[in-house]
C-alpha cells in the first residue's frame, strides 16, 4: 500500500513538473531550394549559408538545402514560397519577369562587359532599388549571387550570327532570350534546366546559352561539339525570401541570418570567379569541345545584330535603368 502510494506521489509530482517546465521551441526551418549541383557557385554558397547558420544560430534556425531541383524547379520555387513550402531560393534573374518587367534588364544581350561592370551596377543606389522591384507580390530579394557571363554552345560551330540561323536553342524563361535568339533568326525554345542534357543528348535541341561552371557541372560539353566564347549575356540569380516570412522572423535572429547569407553571398561570388576560369580550362582540357574565340569583327556582327533588343524591352524595363547598366561598363 504504502509503495502504491509513493508512486502515485511520484507520478504526480512528475505530471506537475512535466506541466510547469517551459517548453522548448523547435527551430525555425528555412528550406534553400535550388536547381543546379552543389559544386556550383549557387551550390556551394547555399552549403555556406547553411553551415553559417548552425554555427552562429544553432537550436534558433536550421537551413536544409535541397539541390537538383529535389524540392522545387526555379518555375514553381516562388509560388511555393508564397504558400510558405520553401522559405528561401535563389532563381536567375531571368525567372522572375512573371512578378517584375524590370529584372528583365539583366537579360539584355551584351549590355554588360564583364562582371566588374555587373558588380558596379548592382551595388549602385539603382541596383540595390531593384532588389525591392518584386514587394508588391509578396517577395523580397536579399541579394545578388553571380554565376557568370554567358557563352554559346552548339552542334555547329558559331562565328558569326548567320551561322545559328534555323537552329533550336534552349533558353531560360524570358521573353527577352527569345527576342536575342529571334534576332538571329534562331528557335528559343523555354526548357526547365533539369532537361537540358538530355535535350541536347537527343538533339531535340541543337544548342544552349550558360555559363562555363553550368557547362562543365551539367556535362553539357560532352554532348555540344563547339562552344563560341561570346560573353554576351549575364547569369545571376537572386536570392529571395517571402515577406510574411522574413517579418515573422525575430529581430535579432533576421540581423544574424542576413549577415550570415551576405558572407555566403560574398563566399559564393568569389567561387563564381575562380570556378569560371577553372571550369573552362578543365573543358578545354577534355577535348570533349571546340573552343571558338570571336574577333572583333565578328564580336562587332553579334552585338549589332542583338543590340535592337535593348529598345523592344525600353519601355518595360526603363531607359533610365538600361543607360545607368550602361554605364557602369568603365
Amino acid at each position: 500500500m504504502y509503495r502504491k502510494i509513493c508512486l502515485s506521489f511520484a507520478a504526480v509530482a512528475l505530471s506537475t513538473a512535466l506541466l510547469a517546465a517551459p517548453a522548448f521551441s523547435k527551430p525555425t526551418v528555412i528550406k534553400f531550394s535550388h536547381v543546379v549541383a552543389e559544386n556550383t557557385p549557387k551550390g556551394q554558397m547555399a552549403n555556406k549559408f547553411r553551415d553559417l547558420v548552425k554555427e552562429r544560430l544553432a537550436g534558433k534556425v536550421e537551413v536544409e538545402v535541397y539541390p537538383n531541383s529535389q524540392l522545387f524547379g526555379d518555375n514553381k520555387v516562388l509560388e511555393a514560397m508564397l504558400l510558405g513550402d520553401v522559405q528561401m531560393a535563389a532563381p536567375a534573374l531571368s525567372k522572375y519577369s512573371r512578378y517584375t518587367k524590370k529584372l528583365q534588364l539583366f537579360d539584355l544581350p551584351f549590355l554588360f562587359a564583364d562582371m566588374a561592370s555587373v558588380d558596379r551596377f548592382q551595388q549602385s543606389d539603382k541596383g540595390k532599388a531593384l532588389l525591392n522591384s518584386i514587394s508588391e507580390k509578396g517577395l523580397i530579394g536579399l541579394g545578388y549571387l553571380h554565376n557568370g557571363m554567358k557563352q554559346l554552345s552548339s552542334s555547329k560551330p558559331l562565328k558569326v550570327p548567320a551561322d545559328a540561323k534555323g537552329l533550336k536553342f534552349r533558353i531560360m524563361s524570358s521573353d527577352v532570350l527569345a527576342a536575342q535568339f529571334k534576332a538571329v533568326h534562331a528557335t528559343p525554345l523555354k526548357k526547365p534546366f533539369s532537361e537540358v542534357f538530355t535535350l541536347l543528348q537527343t538533339k531535340a535541341i541543337d544548342g544552349q546559352e550558360n555559363t562555363w561552371s553550368n557547362i562543365y557541372s551539367k556535362k553539357f560539353f560532352e554532348v555540344q561539339p563547339f562552344i563560341t566564347e561570346s560573353n554576351h549575356g549575364l547569369l545571376d540569380y537572386m536570392v529571395v525570401t517571402s515577406i510574411e516570412f522574413w517579418d515573422g522572423l525575430p529581430q535579432d535572429v533576421r540581423l544574424e541570418v542576413k549577415k550570415a547569407l551576405d558572407e555566403a553571398i560574398a563566399f559564393g561570388n568569389k567561387v563564381a570567379a575562380e570556378k569560371s576560369l577553372a571550369d573552362k580550362q578543365k573543358i578545354i582540357d577534355s577535348k570533349r569541345s571546340e573552343i571558338i574565340s570571336l574577333n572583333a569583327d565578328e564580336r562587332t556582327q553579334w552585338v549589332e545584330v542583338m543590340k535592337p533588343v535593348w529598345k523592344e524591352f525600353e519601355g518595360e524595363v526603363g531607359k533610365d535603368l538600361i543607360e545607368a547598366a550602361y554605364n557602369s561598363n568603365q
